[in-house]
């Protein structure tokens, strides 16, 4: 399931978030790929213990935690650090599948990928090519979103990003732990959720089928979710 959270951040944030990024010392991206990963990967990236990337880091997670559809689409347990890369020149990152576990470097903690996420804070206009591919059961999905909206698709799948030839591909990268390990049942309350909230804005809170609904999705929840 790839799900488009649009407008997570706003335009005048996203350009508070790239005045900041603009002053900041990029490194080689390779330091956060695995083996194999990395020799797919050619980008750059903020230093993960760098004050502008520990900055931005906390005011992104500060409009997830608030995002309903983020909350519902993920069901977040643990949520990694956000990270931030930049591609320009050719850059691009090969077919590859994410690790299985991160560790927080400034805590040790592990985190179990379930999801994936990309924030574009970069205008599609701004650069040719940098195309997040994503490969599933279904085929192959492209997202290029306009600054501020975000991407979260199993880190399960396949991806790559598409080679930029012109312009910089500028976003924020990171991962989360879900309550709800397996993908399908993840997906599952996402779809009962939305139907929950479209059956309330048409009948109401109170009447007897979302009152039905909401029960089994909690049921459906408290059977699934991992303490």
């Amino acid at each position: 399931m790839m799900v488009v959270i649009p407008q997570l951040l706003s335009k005048e944030e996203v350009k508070k978030f790239r005045e900041l990024m603009d002053k900041a010392e990029w490194v080689d991206g390779g330091v956060t790929a695995g083996e194999q990963s990395r020799q797919a990967k050619k980008n750059s990236q903020l230093p993960e213990d760098g004050d502008a990337a520990q900055q931005l880091g906390r005011a992104l997670l500060e409009k997830l935690h608030l995002n309903p559809l983020f909350l519902s689409a993920a069901l977040p347990a643990e949520i990694f650090p956000p990270l931030f890369n930049r591609y320009a020149g050719g850059d691009r990152f090969g077919n590859h599948i994410d690790n299985s576990i991160r560790m927080v470097r400034s805590t040790g903690k592990r985190i179990r990928t379930d999801l994936s996420m990309t924030v574009f804070l970069s205008e599609p206009e701004e650069y040719e090519g940098g195309e997040l591919i994503v490969e599933d059961t279904y085929g192959a999905h492209s997202a290029k979103l306009p600054a501020g909206d975000m991407v979260l698709y199993p880190s399960t799948s396949l991806h790559r990003v598409e080679p930029v030839t012109r312009g910089a591909r500028v976003s924020s990268f990171f991962w989360m732990q879900s309550m709800i390990r397996d993908n399908e049942q993840r997906a599952e309350l996402f779809q009962l959720d939305n139907t929950i909230q479209r059956l309330a804005g048409e009948l109401g809170q109170k009447h007897q089928s979302v009152i039905d609904l909401t029960g089994l999705y909690h049921n459906l929840v408290r059977r699934w979710a991992e303490p």
